[in-house]
């Protein structure tokens, strides 16, 4: 059971079965961040979230995409830990009444990550959100547990010279992972120069340029997608589609014989189509462009080692892991013909999220109430 505020945070009785925490030997503000961050990579964490509150810092890992709580940290403990945080950042330490975004080099912490770090002001004291990113090699296609109809239809539009790739989902469904899978394909096929703008660059890819864009110098989606495109790119990245002007660019590029692959907020594959349609007057490019549509999810895997039950290897989540939940839409001249004829309102796509879930949960690789959870079915 997560504790509530305590000034003794360390005892024995606050640490998660199977989780070794910080030990009372050593209590400064580098042990303890040193600390946080060895047992967020040994959890498989991909946020290590602190809060103020009250008397306290409370502490949170996201683990397979939902926050489990950890710890709490004393004030006067929490206090200096926020302060090497933003020291290690090169963030201003006193300043805690205006968001801050920074970046600590692994070799800083002893880290296998390079860690983003965001800071915002809250009523009850200020939230600093620390992003593990991995060096691990990005995945193959074939390694991201999707259909083998997906990936067949991910690979054909690949191997095509133009044409535009759209994925959607919410935060944290995956998108970025399946982005550098298509990335490691390409680069793979070769003889295609590839650039990218990514808010941020979370892997690095060999043979792929990569971009990332800085509000703050105002690099944005837009800016940086219409210089790139004087650098002459067969394939053009684009993490995502904001606004009305990045739309237009996006299916400009596809029309002018580029291929393009970026990310839009839709429920679903018909949104993508709908929402893109908004935001680009012309109607007939879009379809013109479109090629495929990848609405995913990710929903968390029974951990094996205890069948859902609860145990040290899961942190006594019952899971362990996470499995994508697609559903795709593929364009092809037939389709268009019927967006021409008749709208977009009849499209729909291969398998539902719905119908991918529910072949997961037949298989016993995630649960009902999982499924539920993350499609509401």
């Amino acid at each position: 059971m997560c504790p509530q505020a305590s000034a003794h945070w360390w005892r024995p009785e606050f640490i998660r079965k199977g989780f070794d925490f910080v030990s009372t030997e050593s209590l400064s503000a580098p042990k303890i961040l040193d600390d946080l961050i060895h047992q967020a990579e040994k959890a498989g964490a991909s946020d290590i979230h602190l809060h103020m509150a009250d008397q306290a810092a409370l502490v949170s890992f996201r683990l397979d995409g939902l926050m489990t709580p950890v710890s709490t940290v004393p004030m006067e403990i929490a206090d200096r830990v926020f302060g090497r945080i933003k020291f290690l950042a090169k963030m201003k330490t006193y300043q805690e009444s205006m968001p801050q975004d920074g970046r600590i080099e692994k070799s800083e912490v002893g880290s296998s990550h390079d860690i983003r770090v965001a800071t915002y002001p809250t009523v009850t004291g200020e939230k600093i959100v620390l992003r593990l990113f991995t060096d691990a090699a990005a995945k193959s296609l074939r390694e991201l547990d999707f259909p083998p109809d997906i990936c067949t239809q991910l690979e054909r539009f690949l191997g095509q010279s133009s044409g535009l790739l759209l994925l959607t989902g919410p935060s944290g469904s995956g998108k970025t992972t399946t982005i550098y899978a298509c990335l490691r394909h390409l680069a793979g096929l070769g003889g295609r120069q590839i650039i990218t703008v990514e808010d941020p660059v979370e892997r690095i890819i060999p043979g792929v340029m990569q971009t990332e864009v800085s509000e703050a110098r105002g690099l944005t989606f837009s800016k940086a997608a219409r210089h790139l495109l004087r650098q002459d790119p067969q394939v053009l990245v684009i993490g995502e589609i904001r606004d009305d002007e990045t739309a237009g660019i996006v299916v400009r590029a596809a029309l002018t014989g580029h291929m393009v692959i970026s990310t839009i907020h839709a429920g679903s594959c018909r949104g993508v189509l709908e929402r893109l349609m908004v935001m680009c007057p012309d109607h007939h490019a879009v379809t013109s462009v479109i090629g495929l549509v990848l609405n995913q999810r990710l929903v968390r895997r029974v951990c094996p080692g205890c069948g859902g039950k609860g145990c040290g290897v899961c942190l006594n989540t019952g899971f362990a892991g996470r499995a994508p939940v697609t559903e795709w839409l593929h364009v092809d001249e037939s389709l268009r013909a019927q967006i021409r004829d008749h709208g977009i309102q009849s499209l729909q796509p291969g398998k539902s999220l719905e119908e991918s879930a529910r072949a997961l949960r037949e298989r016993g690789v995630t649960s009902e109430t999982e499924c539920q959870r993350v499609i509401g079915i």
